[in-house]
């Protein structure tokens, strides 16, 4: 029978349900060298985030099949090393999503009746019924900005309470969102239309600070925001400003930029209202989380694929050699086509060229899916669920094969992304056993993505154009590590791809897109 170490403190039906086939030690506490010294002993190791799963701990666990994390974010597990030694990492990412829509609505109520600020009054010794006069949410509109499981399960809730309900999710399928009564809008019309305001999206640094100044100044006058999914996703500066000047009515926050916050001025402003980051603190969530940790153990174990699996899944042995290098291509051009890409995605298509159209490619398909949605979800994408969560946002993937290679590649896989704007494609290669982008859109290009950052623009083919780019890059000491240009023809239309070290702050793009010529410029981070 195989033996579970359970290392941090795991809801009680967590361990029921582990030990109906394994034999499991709760040994919490333990200190590092002490961890060290058992884990050799264990087939599976399951935490919370006390426990640091180091490079240390898991080159001793030579037993070590799967490491559960109890909960969402697998920051105190070292994936990459569990990836070079076949360890499994799992964790339990829906178990809390029906806890955090319903603090969500909680404090979207709480905010609309002053519930906080009236109690505080009342608890003085005070009566001031006609202080805390609110609103009611009936007819009014909630604009959700990101509609993965949370946002979709706030949106349930809001239809309940005779809500209009609008949403922002490039990643989400139109028709599968009119299904769940959502009209997708822009971000600009969530701004302009929207009583209430609430963010449901990964923080990335293109969703950092997404409600800033500049939004906040667009808004609808008298919104309330509820931030209940990242610290970060609001500019708290902005946002203080906001609420001072009357033009946001209203804040409720249960997440920080920093956390604790410590002497954050929005807690002592009147029109807020705030928790202690309580989103999936109910006793359910906790042992849904238990549950769920536990049942993605066992799976691995039994030798099956667990759905919430957070590293890399190997390709079939059958097919391994070949379709192997093609996995990291696969990623890379789904994640520059993700960021290039503008408007509502409706269809994937993935494009398999040359002698890896005769294989099954299902694990490419779900390479390209994971670079696609890798960017935009706070749930970590794997080539286990990659297509369990394209599946579940509505969107359509369409898979084409064409066995005869181009004249010069092998083999060539191409992701375009589908969306109410356009058609944005790139394509890529295996070349030297290196992953190559060797296509974009119509421009024929040829670099290795080796850069932390790519700068991609469209321009007009000009002399001087280049130099005027590293000029600007130069002047903010932002290092460029290649650069490669695709065209039509000279003089003509052509593509610019810059391999950066460091990021390009947007106030720098703004420069950029202003010199003569140039058309777009546009950041992708790798």
């Amino acid at each position: 029978m195989p033996r579970v170490l359970v290392s941090d403190p795991l809801h009680p039906e967590g361990v029921a349900l582990l030990q109906t086939a394994t034999q499991v030690d709760v040994k919490t506490g333990l200190p590092p060298q002490e961890l060290l010294h058992i884990i050799p002993d264990y087939e599976a190791l399951v935490v919370r985030s006390e426990t640091k799963v180091t490079k240390e701990v898991l080159e001793a666990g030579r037993r070590l099949q799967v490491v559960g994390r109890a909960g969402v974010g697998v920051d105190n597990i070292d994936l990459d090393v569990a990836t070079r030694l076949g360890i499994a990492v799992v964790n339990a990412p829906t178990a809390t999503s029906i806890a955090a829509a319903e603090h969500t609505i909680a404090m979207m109520m709480a905010l609309a009746r002053h519930v906080p600020q009236a109690y505080t009054s009342l608890r003085q010794g005070k009566w001031e019924r006609s202080a805390f006069v609110g609103v009611e949410v009936r007819d009014k509109v909630l604009g959700i900005v990101g509609l993965g499981r949370i946002g979709l399960e706030v949106a349930r809730r809001a239809q309940g309470l005779q809500m209009r309900i609008i949403g922002y999710d490039p990643f989400v399928g139109p028709d599968y969102a009119r299904r769940l009564g959502v009209e997708l809008v822009s971000l600009d019309e969530i701004l302009a239309q929207s009583d209430f305001i609430t963010l449901h999206t990964p923080l990335t640094e293109t969703t950092h600070n997404l409600i800033g100044r500049k939004e906040l100044a667009r808004a609808k006058s008298g919104v309330r925001i509820i931030n209940c999914a990242r610290g970060g996703l609001v500019d708290e500066e902005a946002l203080l400003e906001a609420l001072t000047k009357g033009r946001v009515a209203g804040a409720a926050l249960d997440v920080f930029a920093k956390e604790p916050p410590g002497e954050n001025p929005l807690l002592t402003h009147p029109q807020v209202i705030a928790t202690p980051h309580l989103g999936a603190s109910t006793t359910e969530a906790q042992a849904g989380v238990g549950r769920q940790v536990a049942e993605q153990v066992l799976m691995v174990l039994r030798g099956e694929p667990a759905p919430y699996t957070a590293n890399a899944f190997s390709a079939l042995p059958e097919v391994h050699k070949v379709l192997a290098p093609y996995i990291p291509v696969c990623t890379v051009i789904g994640k520059i086509a993700s960021q290039l890409a503008q408007g509502q995605l409706t269809t994937i298509t993935i494009h398999y060229q040359g002698e890896i159209a005769h294989h099954d490619t299902s694990m490419l398909k779900a390479a390209c899916l994971m670079g696609v949605l890798g960017p935009v979800t706070s749930e970590r994408v794997n080539l286990v669920n990659a297509s369990l969560l394209a599946s579940q946002r509505g969107l359509r993937i369409v898979e084409e094969k064409q066995e005869n290679g181009e004249e010069h590649y092998g083999s060539l896989v191409t992701v375009r992304l589908h969306t109410l704007q356009g058609t944005t494609s790139a394509t890529g290669a295996v070349i030297r056993g290196e992953p190559h982008i060797v296509k974009l859109d119509d421009y024929w290009i040829d670099f290795v993505p080796s850069a932390p950052y790519l700068l991609f623009t469209h321009h007009q083919d000009q002399p001087g154009l280049i130099g005027a780019v590293g000029t600007i890059t130069g002047k903010h000491d932002i290092n460029i590590s290649f650069m490669e240009v695709g065209r039509l023809a000279p003089r003509g239309q052509a593509t610019m791809v810059l391999g950066l070290d460091d990021s390009i702050p947007e106030t720098v793009l703004a420069e950029i897109r202003g010199i003569s010529h140039i058309g777009t410029a546009k950041l992708v981070a790798l």
